[in-house]
């Protein structure tokens, strides 16, 4: 068995009632057995078998004109016990880096190497070091500024963090950013473990290098691996997010990976896309009901 879930961005009214109709009889199924995982915001279409892939796409740009997200996926085994989210752009709303080099007026040079690195189009490695280079003699004292006055967590964050846990599940953040940050932000939204890169610094002050070897994709995959097995979990029961070309092999290792507004190079291979909802479309795919859902 499979299921097709739709959801609505969490900002509107929900979904269009004529938009799950025209998705059920579009993909085959009975639309009396839509099961709302949500009042308004969140169904369950069950079919019986698998959906060619010119009929997803279809669903999905139907659903995508109406600010929704499609996914379908096997039924059993939805339900994930380890969820692997990358930070920045993910569960924070900027990107760290970018932030710390608008304290020294050059944010629109690194956001563009940045934006680069995370559509693909240079290697994530390389690209790190190089905007790391620009940050050199940056005081560490700016990174506790811009995390109190830059930064925002990302919605549905928390409640997807509070939901799983509370469900047994454990939770990583593993980011190509900064364990400066991610100290933080892993502890303020209850993450389990964090993983980064460390920034290094001598005399209070950035001195433009990275400890070796740099957290990027490869490290995502390894993480995941680790993680479930220390758990003695296969990585069918994983679940991960993110949005950059360095969290793709992640996404796609993991036993359900999801680009979360993600760049369009990794939006288009990415096993699940969600473009509108926010984190908490990370709870209804996993068949989470919006009554289930643990405030933070």
């Amino acid at each position: 068995m499979f299921v097709a879930t739709l959801i609505a961005a969490p900002a509107g009214p929900g979904l269009d009632r004529q938009l799950v109709s025209d998705i059920a009889a579009l993909i085959g199924a009975d639309l009396g057995q839509a099961d709302w995982l949500s009042e308004t915001h969140a169904v369950d279409l069950p079919v019986g078998e698998a959906v060619a892939k010119p009929i997803v796409a279809k669903a999905q740009q139907l659903a995508w004109d109406k600010r929704a997200d499609f996914v379908v996926q096997h039924a059993a085994g939805r339900r994930k016990s380890v969820l692997l989210a990358d930070m920045d752009s993910t569960m924070i709303e900027q990107e760290c880096i970018d932030e710390l080099a608008a304290e020294i007026g050059i944010k629109e040079a690194v956001a563009g190497i940045t934006a680069r690195a995370m559509n693909g189009e240079i290697d994530f490695e390389p690209a790190l070091r190089e905007r790391v280079a620009l940050l050199k003699g940056l005081s560490e004292s700016v990174i506790a500024k811009v995390i109190d006055e830059r930064i925002t967590l990302a919605s549905g964050g928390p409640t997807l963090i509070a939901t799983m846990r509370a469900n047994g599940a454990y939770t990583a953040l593993v980011s190509g950013g900064f364990t400066a940050f991610t100290r933080i932000i892993a502890a303020r939204l209850g993450f389990d473990e964090n993983r980064a890169n460390v920034l290094l610094a001598e005399d209070g002050a950035l001195t433009g290098f990275v400890a070796e070897p740099i957290l990027g994709a490869d490290a995502k995959v390894t993480a995941l691996e680790e993680v479930s097995a220390a758990r003695g979990l296969s990585l069918s029961k994983t679940i991960a997010v993110g949005d950059g070309a360095n969290d793709l092999p992640m996404l796609l290792k993991a036993g359900s990976g999801v680009a979360l507004h993600a760049k369009p190079s990794v939006a288009i291979r990415a096993p699940h896309r969600v473009d509108h909802g926010d984190l908490t479309a990370l709870l209804y795919l996993q068949g989470y009901r919006q009554s289930e859902f643990v405030p933070a």
